[in-house]
């Protein structure tokens, strides 16, 4: 029996695709997704898209596309915290900005830690 819903390669219906890119993109709430993703407006529309995010192969699509968002927003974010490390006017900014990037290039300063060495000891005193 052949579904009368279109899936998408990834096995998503158009709308289920609309609805996590709705969410990814806009980082809106579940209720606002649905709406822009034409699923039935008001809280109808809202617990169908709560049960749609449910479904494994929605929560992988989400994950994946989550995953595609933050690496982009990623170089945004390393870029903007070495603007700060050469351009910021607070001198402390500027420092702790160079700190994160040193940190991240594998160059963080060691912890100061108050070392105890713990081995076996042996006085021996001859008073004769």
């Amino acid at each position: 029996m052949a579904s009368s819903i279109a899936k998408t390669s990834r096995g998503l219906t158009p709308k289920q695709t609309a609805l996590v890119d709705a969410l990814v993109a806009n980082g809106c709430s579940i209720k606002r997704a649905s709406e822009l993703a034409g699923y039935a407006e008001g809280e109808a529309g809202r617990v169908t898209a709560s049960k749609t995010l449910k479904l494994p192969h929605v929560q992988q699509y989400m994950m994946q596309r989550l995953g595609e968002a933050m690496g982009i927003n990623a170089t945004i974010a390393a870029s903007k915290v070495l603007s700060l490390a050469t351009s910021a006017k607070s001198e402390y900014v500027q420092l702790e900005a160079s700190k994160d990037i040193l940190d991240r290039a594998g160059l963080k300063a060691p912890d100061k830690h108050m070392h105890l060495h713990a081995g076996e000891i042996k006085v021996n005193i001859d008073l004769t």
